[in-house]
């Protein structure tokens, strides 16, 4: 009886000592080849999005050297409404554009596509 005492004690030391001594193990650190790996070029307008009603309206502004052309996509709630993907549109460094599109009746969802020239 004494023995089975003794070794559900020193198990559970064990596994209350185990987890400690995990976090105290060093970690890798970054190869230094990746460490002088040049970071991705910064892409992309950022968008704000109104629905007011069945009219959404969505500004996008570039603060980046690249042109994004942006393209608002609308769908509406109604199954015989018609969902609309708008045309292209240049945004060119620091340039604001605003998108405009509808449904008949309410809105489900919108959202502004990306795409990088070149």
């Amino acid at each position: 009886m004494r023995l089975s005492r003794r070794l559900a004690s020193t198990t559970v030391a064990v596994a209350l000592v185990l987890p400690l001594s995990y976090d105290a193990i060093a970690h890798a650190r970054v190869h230094a080849a990746e460490a002088e790996a040049e970071p991705e070029e910064l892409f992309g307008a950022a968008c704000r999005i109104r629905v007011t009603g069945s009219h959404v309206t969505a500004y996008c502004h570039n603060p980046y050297p690249e042109t994004d052309r942006v393209s608002l996509h609308v769908e509406c709630a109604r199954w015989w409404d018609l969902d609309s993907d708008g045309s292209a549109v240049d945004a060119g460094p620091a340039q604001t554009v605003r998108l405009t599109g509808r449904c008949w009746k309410e809105v489900a969802s919108v959202w502004v596509s990306h795409q990088q020239e070149g």
